[in-house]
């Protein structure tokens, strides 16, 4: 069929031609006159129009002439031009079915006769739900929105967006928020690309009614394009929750976060890890880290601690739910991860290190929205529904069997959910948890994204999340003369260690002794129940033991309200009278940047903790460990639990994010 351009509606065919054919396609109908006879002057055209299919409107015709007017209307189809019996009046009544051209005959008694413009009724076949809008005026409706391209330099680049409109939208396209002069087709073109093509693409469409403005999207020319996916930026939040209030104590998370950090920042992820958050803590830290995520950006959320499930949703319980749950004491998994897909992200993960069993099958569902089909999803569930998730008892520490056999994989180059299938098979494997806990996996990924993607960035918000996490070390003197080097190390986001270091020389004195200590403030109390056991360990890990003479831990940097005072005391011998001496400094460590990363809303106080509704349990022993209950729940008891013991389904509110006047980490 041929296609026109009328009233800055045009195709992949130009004006020029298209109108020719279909004049030539009409000559048998055009009587002895030619169309510029003054005898006859059309005073209002019909105009282009593009809606969906079944949409009914009308074409509109208006003449004047010196005798009575006859109208006759065609529509050209398939290149064909037919007359449409009995279409003689002025207005022309369709119910839009396919793409046509159209045109009005207009004829006097003298045999004078004179044809509309060309107009095309364009026909959108697949529309989403709920478009157009109710009581639509004929205002632009994208239908079509351009797709992120990755092309490589001197290959042809295409951008396509579609609005429906009455009468048909114009277009214009946009890069970096500049006007493209020579871009004003529903097909933005470039031949041969280069570098400089590249940026953030967004086109207009508008119409008598108003404008409406397609998504903006990211183009890449160069070597990021060059057939690999890749990310824009990479994010993730860690959450880790031990200590519960009302709940049974958990002793994997804490090792099994401490261990992910670090491998996801080997992939180049910039990491926040955080440890025994209430529910308004992780609320805030949740809000903080979606305000950071965007186009193109690989997201994992990875939470570790109690949780249930109720009717498919997952919530995850923070350290201050009590017993017995309500609905405002829990966060809502699939409500992250559809704030997740909202910021147009390119690869959402959730990594769910928790317990699956179902509770209170009467309650009503929580009110969340069905994710959009944009197949960026990833689910990795630790266990199946209605099933616990365990820990390993190993030394020292406990780990999770989830994350036990992800860390072995999850270096490897290759599609997620490939890796995260060689996670089940190893599981499946393990005779520990034969019959008690298998992973589960569920997806909509349609792209073969990997967690080894290199990143191209192409702004610079991501850079807020994870910079600077250690505080510059200092040195202080002591009267003596003596020298001493503070570090500060951060093990996770709202837990660090401040190491006090002599520095050489020390011959003036002998035997030092160094003691770091915090002065006693209000949130000293927190900082000792929040401090947890064999940290130290994972610190020496991580750095070398001579490294670390003497260390004091900060626990829970979210919920300190005032700058932290640590005051260093050195315990020396005099050579010259062999006599005992105690010097002391002290340094304040500013709160703005020990909660850098735990931004948290200034009316949120601290809170209590947690639950976890059965018994531990042992499950048989191995040489290197036994295996208890892990990351949210134990193994079913003899004797069964009861009613009250369970927890009640959750509709908490929608997250909020944090308004101009709250902490920002």
């Amino acid at each position: 069929m041929g296609e026109y351009t009328h009233q800055g509606v045009e195709d992949s065919v130009g004006r020029t031609s298209s109108e020719e054919r279909g004049k030539n396609a009409c000559k048998e109908w055009r009587g002895d006159c030619g169309e510029d006879t003054p005898a006859i002057t059309i005073t209002e055209q019909p105009v282009s129009v593009s809606v969906p299919v079944g949409y009914s409107f009308t074409l509109r015709c208006r003449a004047r002439g010196r005798s009575s007017l006859q109208y006759q209307w065609f529509c050209q189809y398939q290149s064909d031009c037919r007359l449409i019996p009995g279409a003689t009046n002025q207005d022309l009544p369709i119910i839009a079915e396919q793409t046509q051209l159209y045109t009005c005959r207009v004829n006097d008694l003298h045999r004078n006769a004179v044809f509309s413009d060309w107009v095309k009724v364009e026909v959108h076949q697949c529309v989403a739900r709920g478009l157009p809008p109710r009581l639509w005026q004929g205002e632009p409706v994208i239908v079509l929105n351009p797709q992120e391209q990755r092309v490589e330099v001197g290959q042809p680049l295409q951008l396509q967006c579609a609005a429906m409109g009455v009468p048909a939208p114009s277009y214009q396209w946009y890069r970096n928020g500049n006007l493209l002069e020579q871009q004003k087709r529903k097909k933005l073109q470039i031949t041969h690309t280069r570098v400089s093509d590249s940026g953030t693409y967004l086109c207009c469409a508008s119409n008598s009614h108003g404008e409406h403005w397609s998504n903006a999207v990211d183009v890449h020319i160069g070597p990021c394009g060059s057939g690999k996916f890749f990310a824009t930026g990479k994010i993730a939040l860690l959450v880790g929750n031990n200590r519960y209030q009302h709940h049974p104590n958990l002793m994997a998370p804490v090792r099994d976060v401490f261990e992910l950090r670090h491998l996801l920042e080997h992939l180049g992820f910039q990491v926040v890890s955080l440890l025994d958050l209430n529910k308004a803590e992780m609320a805030t830290a949740v809000s903080e880290f979606l305000q950071l995520l965007g186009k193109g950006v690989y997201a994992i959320f990875y939470y570790a601690g109690h949780g249930y499930e109720h009717l498919g949703r997952n919530y995850m319980v923070p350290v201050d739910a009590p017993q017995p749950y309500a609905p405002e004491n829990c966060i809502s998994v699939q409500r992250i991860l559809q704030k997740m897909q909202q910021q147009q992200t390119a690869l959402n993960i959730i990594l769910l290190d928790t317990c699956r069993k179902w509770y209170n099958p009467g309650r009503a569902l929580s009110q969340v929205q069905p994710l959009e089909p944009w197949g960026n999803t990833v689910y990795g569930y630790s266990t199946s529904e209605d099933a616990e998730a365990y820990e390993l008892q190993d030394g020292e520490f406990s780990s999770g069997i989830f994350m036990k056999y992800l860390k072995k994989h999850i270096l490897q180059e290759k599609k997620v959910t490939h890796m995260l299938e060689d996670v089940l098979e190893d599981i499946g494997r393990d005779p520990l948890v034969t019959g008690k806990q298998v992973m589960e996996i569920k997806h909509t990924l349609k792209e073969a994204r990997s967690l080894t993607d290199p990143i191209c960035p192409s702004g610079a918000g991501a850079e807020r999340w994870g910079h600077g996490q250690e505080l510059p070390s200092r040195t202080v003197t002591f009267p003596c003369g003596a020298r001493v080097q503070l570090r500060f190390l951060r093990l996770f986001s709202n837990l660090m260690f401040v190491c006090a270091k002599p520095l050489p020389p020390l011959a003036h004195i002998t035997e030092p002794q160094l003691l770091l200590h915090q002065l006693e403030t209000e949130d000293v109390a927190i900082q000792r129940e929040s401090c947890l056991d064999h940290v130290e360990t994972l610190l020496a890990s991580v750095y070398k033991r001579e490294e670390l003479d003497c260390i004091f831990q900060l626990c829970a940097l979210q919920k300190i309200q005032t700058d932290v005072v640590l005051q260093l005391d050195l315990h020396y011998t005099e050579p010259s009278t062999n006599q005992r001496t105690c010097e002391s400094l002290q340094s304040t460590l500013q709160k703005s940047l020990l909660r850098q990363f735990v931004g948290q809303r200034k009316d949120s106080q601290p809170a209590p903790a947690r639950v976890c509704p059965q018994d531990a349990l042992g499950l048989g022993t191995e040489p290197k460990g036994s295996l208890g209950t892990g990351s949210g729940h134990s193994l079913p008891s003899s004797t069964s639990s009861t009613f009250s013991s369970e927890p009640e389904e959750n509709d908490e509110n929608e997250l909020a994010l944090p308004g101009p006047g709250q902490d920002r980490p």
